[in-house]
């Protein structure tokens, strides 16, 4: 099956997804000002070639317009796509999320672990704490604007939006959400059930002792021949943020197994 372009009635926003492929439900959730296509467009058809892939554009990303007097929060965004899986009647899917989308499907397992069944978490943070130093840098509404002119991203905002107008709106938003503070509590995520397959670059925008602390909050750090973790962890080699989701080769070497090993009862 494959139905592009598609909108549900969501919490006030018509929410954009995309559905393809058949077979058991990944759901795909982008980065901060990514569309479908930006975050995961090399990788859609190769992760629906044994799977239904639902592909989702948050508020404001993309096809799916802003709703300017709601700010952007993952709380927010969380309740917005577990609303879309009641609409698309799926009670239960794995998720890849990437940067903001991997946010989100974070806390999701926090809230509603019944509706999750495996976890792809890539470049995430629980903690504000573990972002790069950085990073504040790059979330500078001029500093973006400017470099963001002629890319991937604003192509694809001034080429899919209800109001291309909007971008600059849009990069100020994101600026603003970004820099809010982030602090999930350790041990709600040490309680999630959901298996996780974690995965960062090694020059992200993600810490990388933040992303081994994640891993441990899974299960991970046994030593396998004792006791092997269900959840896994990837850091990929010479690897930036804006560059992960098109390393398809290692993610695709990866991401079929740990899906399809069965869970235990």
């Amino acid at each position: 099956m494959e139905n592009r372009g598609n909108y549900a009635s969501i919490n006030g926003l018509q929410l954009y997804y995309e559905i393809h492929g058949t077979g058991a439900p990944l759901l795909l959730l982008p980065g901060a000002l990514s569309g479908i296509g930006t975050a995961f467009g090399k990788l859609i058809h190769l992760l629906a070639a044994k799977r239904q892939v639902i592909a989702v554009e948050f508020q404001g990303y993309g096809h799916t317009a802003d709703i300017p007097e709601r700010p952007l929060s993952y709380k927010q965004l969380a309740n917005d796509i577990i609303e879309l899986l009641h609409v698309l009647n799926i009670p239960k899917t794995d998720i890849f999320g990437y940067s903001t989308g991997a946010g989100v499907a974070l806390l999701m397992a926090i809230r509603r672990p019944d509706v999750v069944r495996k976890l792809i978490l890539a470049s995430v943070s629980y903690n504000s704490l573990g972002r790069h130093p950085d990073l504040s840098t790059l979330f500078n509404p001029e500093f973006m604007a400017q470099g963001l002119k002629g890319s991937p991203y604003e192509t694809e905002y001034l080429g899919t939006a209800p109001r291309p107008e909007d971008w600059p709106k849009q990069l100020a938003k994101v600026c603003a959400f970004e820099q809010e503070v982030q602090d999930w509590p350790a041990e709600e995520i040490s309680a999630i059930i959901a298996p996780a397959l974690i995965i960062a670059g090694d020059a992200d925008i993600i810490q990388p002792e933040h992303t081994i602390a994640l891993y441990k909050l899974f299960g991970g750090g046994s030593l396998g021949e004792l006791s092997m973790p269900t959840s896994q962890l990837a850091i990929l080699p010479g690897t930036m943020h804006s560059a992960l989701t098109q390393k398809t080769d290692l993610l695709m070497a990866m991401i079929p197994d740990f899906l399809d090993v069965a869970l235990n009862k």
